[in-house]
Parts: structure tokens; sequence; C-alpha cells
């Protein structure tokens, strides 16, 4: 994994935020709030918080919780901080590999499309765990793979054909590249966690298809590398993509995503 690929930076988490939010990420950010709030957790912790759409979700549905929401990158938790003003809510950058957080403080840490970014999963799953009480929860989502979300997959076949000699690979080496529940298992326990749920969740995604091209092709790493090959061709590929997932019609509003959740 590049270095660009975690690089959240500039006017991408804007565009990340406005685009992208709605379509990919707040169904799914309400699905993890209602199996969090079925937990009835106390002090939650949430690791790749990105623009804080979980972190909104999970305070109205535990609007009595301590809730640490945690990022890599500044430049999200800033447009977070911007949106979600709560007296149960605080914001942190913070690595979710190594976490500056003492033993046994939380009862549940939440991720939503994180776990993909990080360069050393299990030592990120083996954090989570370090930080739960004994009994506490490590919930979070990855998405299926990219076949099974066919708007994305439109993008990254759109993008690949305007670069055939070197075609961009971010969408299919990274969000959608860690989809094996077998393997993710494996990490888990790998990383001490012996209780283990899988479940593979297909929702209907929101907002607009045009949006979500947007969003893959300007507020996201798939930026930079369209960038590399040609900062000049940037509109060019976003319409490209857009185009293509609108060939898909409502099939483009089709995702599936798998969520665990592993007892400390």
């Amino acid at each position: 994994m590049g270095s660009s690929d975690t690089l959240f930076a500039g006017s991408i988490p804007a565009i990340y935020d406005r685009c992208l939010g709605p379509f990919l990420f707040e169904p799914y950010a309400a699905d993890l709030a209602r199996r969090s709030a079925a937990l009835g957790a106390g002090r939650v912790l949430e690791t790749a918080a990105g623009t804080g759409i979980v972190t909104a979700a999970l305070a109205r549905a535990l609007p009595e919780a301590e809730i640490v929401a945690t990022d890599l990158n500044p430049a999200m938790l800033e447009v977070a901080a911007g949106k979600l003003s709560s007296p149960g809510v605080s914001f942190a950058p913070a690595d979710a590999q190594s976490l500056p957080f003492e033993d046994g403080r939380f009862d549940l840490v939440v991720c939503q499309f994180g776990a993909m970014f990080f360069p050393d999963r299990i030592a990120a799953y083996r954090e989570a765990r370090r930080v739960l009480r004994p009994g506490g929860a490590f919930q979070f989502n990855v998405w299926d793979r990219i076949e099974a979300n066919p708007a994305s997959e439109a993008v990254a076949d759109a993008v690949a054909a305007l670069f055939p000699g070197d075609p961009p690979g971010f969408l299919e080496r990274v969000p959608f590249g860690y989809h094996d529940k077998t393997r993710i298992k494996a990490d888990l326990r790998a990383a001490g966690f012996d209780s283990i749920e899988a479940a593979t969740v297909p929702l209907r995604a929101g907002g607009s298809a045009r949006d979500l091209a947007v969003g893959l092709c300007q507020g996201a790493p798939l930026r930079s590398e369209i960038e590399a090959r040609d900062p000049g061709r940037l509109d060019e590929a976003t319409e490209a993509a857009a185009k293509s997932v609108a060939a898909l019609g409502d099939r483009a509003f089709d995702l599936s995503a798998h969520v665990f959740t592993a007892r400390a």
C-alpha cells in the first residue's frame, strides 16, 4: 500500500463528505449505529472516523454515551468537528495501529470502512482489543468484493480504460481489496479475538450516482493516481466514470459490505 492510498487532504475531505457520504457511507453508518445501540455501550471509541458520518449516527443512537472519534488525517476530523457539536463527542488525531488510550477504557470500538487502509491490520485489531474492557466489542465493516458494488466497479473500469498502459488500481487494491471473510477472521484471531461474528449486508445507496463518480475520482486517493498519470485528465476521467455509472441504471444503487463483531 502506497502512502497516497491513505492521503486525504486538500479539497479531498470536503468532496469525500459531500459526494461519497450520502451514497456509500450513510446507509452503513445507520446499520452500524443500530448494531451499536443494541450493545448499549457507555464509552465508545471510533477509529478511522473520517468526516464523522458514523460519529453523528452513533451520537444519535447512543445519546448518553461518551464517544471519542479518531482518524489518522487531521483534515478529515476538521470536517467532522465542523459538522457535529455534542457534549458527548470529542475528536482526536490517532493512528489505529498505536492508540493513545489506556487498556480497557472502552466498551465498544467502532470502525467503518477503515480496516482496508491499515498497513498492519493485525496491529490495529490488537490495539482495538487492548483498549476494550473484558467483554467489550469491536464492531467494524469492510466492503464486499468490487463486483458486488457495481457503481464502484464501473468507476474503476472507466478510469482504467483511459490509461490502458498503466491503469490506476486504488479501488480494487484498497477499499475493495480486503473482502475475504475467512482471511479477516484469521487476522482477528491472530490479534487475540476468539468470539467473532460476521454477516454480509446488502443495502441500497442514497444520493446521486453522478456524485459517486465525482466523489471517487476527485474526493478519494484515486484522484492522486489519475493526476500522477496526467493532471489534465481529471475532469475527463470524472465524466467517463459518471457516464459509466449512469449506464447501470438502478443497479448503480446496489451495495454490499461485510460487518464483523468481535468480543474481547
